[in-house]
């Protein structure tokens, strides 16, 4: 199949795809005219692709998976799992860091209102 049906049923762009293939995670045969083909599977692995990408992974880290799907052995699978371990690892700590700005926003809030609230009663 060609890249716009790939997009079509998929729900992915015909630009995210080609992103797909430059990043290594999505491979085309070639026709004479340079035209890109695509196979059923590549279906399921675009799927694939579009839920680590909600996962918050970066292609960097979706292509250090792709083994684990695609050439499946206890090696791959071990490593697999680090690396979303890590990537897991990495997304508390930026919870962890947002959740402290939140509150240091909240504290500002709170002032400007005390602030606002005092020039009221002193007018």
């Amino acid at each position: 199949m060609r890249i716009g049906e790939l997009a079509a049923r998929t729900g992915v762009s015909v630009r995210s795809l080609r992103y797909y293939e430059e990043q290594g995670l999505l491979v085309s045969t070639r026709s004479g005219g340079g035209q890109r083909h695509f196979t059923e599977d590549d279906i399921e692995r675009v799927d694939f692709i579009q839920r680590l990408y909600v996962a918050g992974l970066s292609s960097r880290t979706i292509l250090e998976l792709m083994p684990c799907r695609y050439a499946p052995s206890d090696e791959n699978s071990d490593a697999a799992l680090e690396r979303m371990a890590q990537e897991r690892d990495r997304l508390s700590a930026h919870i962890t860091e947002l959740l402290h700005t939140r509150d240091s926003l909240d504290g500002l809030i709170t002032a400007a209102r005390a602030d606002r609230d005092g020039r009221r009663t002193a007018a």
